[in-house]
């Protein structure tokens, strides 16, 4: 096999479907006057999701927008011009009266409800355009890939450092081996910067008795109890909470621990710092080192409840070897810690970044010192810089005057791909790398789950990605494992049929 690899680095021109293209290849540049037509609704405006709408309108018209927040909903509906018939809380209002009338969605909601929302727009045939990570959990990831090349739509995940040109030369020159044959990958983030760690959850009998607790006066008591009760009653009237809850188990809403930031920590809504950030941190990586069908995966935390993310964790992912490289280990780190310093003086690396990327080569390493390989560095042992190989083409994103905002250039890459009727000019498509990278990512979770107790590593999760599958699932302590995999909707969501992996 050792041989294939170095032919492999040899000869490699394409890196797979969105990396590269064919020698003398010209990119096609998309113009925003030909994409007016495109009829968009967007699902979740606010947050994220304000500025993904937002950019979408370069390209097309808004007809309809969904959040569940709204005065949010309100503030959108005036900047678009839109009445009260096109706003709604329940994107499944929206669906109903207007799929005949729209082509695409932005889906922008927390983490829970990207699969359903975007998986009802697929099989109505509409393009998509959602948020990273793609969905909560590995088996969503897969069913939007699944759904996604079934009907021929174009989709898009908001990993917006797509279609940054440094990253796609980065990705380019490690698979035609400027750093040698790879041979390890770390990955780091500052993240989280919302509230995680366990017993976080909070309800009016918790406020009531810790109050009676904390205060000895009656009156003063029953003085909080009734500004608090006030305080949620005036959050309800603003927030449709059912339908934020969508598919989630039920529970009591409390201001200021769920909407509209605070849901990342929560393992019933988000993902985490993994789900928030490393679909970004390791676009790169997984690119360039075919980060696609890990083995096992094993974490250490802070401890956690099965309710709220851990503050902290480690992660460590194994991957088989590939036709490109052989087998390594991917390390993942968050809450700002890093990787060992003698990775980073060993190449002369000064000051690491609180979030980044390494790759380690037999020849060098490439480093991005943000989370979008926005630029990248590659150096050999002791610093000195690796001269990058000659006549190594990638393919760039489209470009317009809006692309300077590499955001934006993410949509237009997916616009231009609707307009072209070509899904695979999406770099992050689905099918072919969002659904897989993201499954990837959150694999990294499953581990976590199985590592509740602070301090010390958990169980080790024994991975099929073929076929989304714990292999050593008999032999875990920990319960709730299969569930995080392929999740059973609540509330009367209509429920995925799971028979496709198998079918696959």
């Amino acid at each position: 096999m050792q041989t294939s690899r170095r032919d492999f680095l040899k000869t490699a021109t394409v890196a797979g479907a969105g990396f590269m293209v064919s020698a003398g290849a010209t990119p096609k540049i998309a113009r925003a006057s030909a994409l007016q037509g495109l009829a968009i609704a967007g699902i979740g405006v606010g947050g994220k999701g304000s500025s993904d709408i937002d950019q979408a309108a370069l390209y097309g018209n808004v007809v309809a927008i969904c959040d569940v927040d709204r005065n949010t909903l309100a503030g959108k509906a005036k900047q678009f011009k839109l009445d009260a018939s096109k706003c709604y809380t329940d994107y499944r209002q929206l669906f109903a009266d207007n799929m005949d009338k729209i082509d695409a969605v932005t889906v922008s909601t927390p983490d829970h409800m990207h699969a359903i929302i975007t998986a009802t727009a697929l099989k109505a045939g509409k393009h998509a355009y959602t948020q990273k990570p793609l969905t909560r959990s590995i088996g969503e990831a897969r069913y939007l890939g699944y759904l996604a090349a079934k009907y021929g739509v174009c989709t898009q995940m908001g990993n917006q450092g797509s279609s940054l040109d440094a990253m796609r030369r980065c990705v380019a020159q490690v698979k035609a081996g400027v750093i040698g044959e790879i041979v390890a990958v770390h990955i780091w983030t500052n993240r989280p910067i919302w509230a995680q760690g366990p017993d976080r959850a909070e309800t009016m009998d918790k406020f009531i008795a810790k109050t009676k607790k904390e205060e000895e006066d009656e009156e003063v008591q029953n003085d909080l109890i009734e500004e608090k009760k006030k305080q949620v009653a005036d959050a309800l009237a603003k927030l449709d909470w059912d339908s934020w809850l969508g598919v989630a188990p039920k529970r009591e809403f409390w201001p200021g621990i769920y909407h509209d930031f605070q849901w990342r920590g929560w393992w019933d809504f988000g993902s985490g710092s993994l789900g928030d950030m490393a679909c970004h941190t390791a676009n790169m990586p997984y690119g360039a080192a075919d980060l696609k069908f890990p083995t096992e995966v094993v974490a250490e935390s802070s401890g956690h409840d099965f309710d709220s993310f851990p503050a902290w964790s480690k992660i460590w992912f194994q991957f088989p070897e590939t036709e490109s490289r052989g087998p390594i280990e991917v390390t993942w780190f968050d809450a700002k810690t890093k990787p060992d310093a003698a990775i980073f003086e060993k190449y002369g690396i000064d000051k690491p970044t609180d979030s980044g990327a390494i790759i380690i080569g037999t020849k060098g390493c490439a480093y991005s010192p943000d989370d979008y390989a926005n630029s990248y560095q590659l150096r050999a042992e002791g610093g000195a810089a690796l001269k990058e190989i000659d006549g190594v083409e990638w393919r760039k994103a489209p470009e317009d005057e809006h692309s300077g905002n590499f955001d934006a250039r993410n949509k237009l890459e997916w616009v231009t791909a609707i307009k072209e009727n070509n899904p695979d000019l999406c770099w992050s498509n689905f099918p072919k790398f969002a659904g897989p990278l993201t499954e990837t990512i959150l694999l990294g979770n499953l581990a976590v789950w199985a590592a509740p107790k602070a301090g010390e590593r958990g169980e080790t999760i024994k991975w099929d990605a073929k076929k989304l599958r714990v292999t050593n699932l008999d032999e875990l302590k920990t319960p709730g494992v299969a569930e995080l995999v392929r999740p059973e909707y609540q509330n009367g969501y209509e429920k995925i049929d799971w028979s496709f992996i198998d079918e696959q």
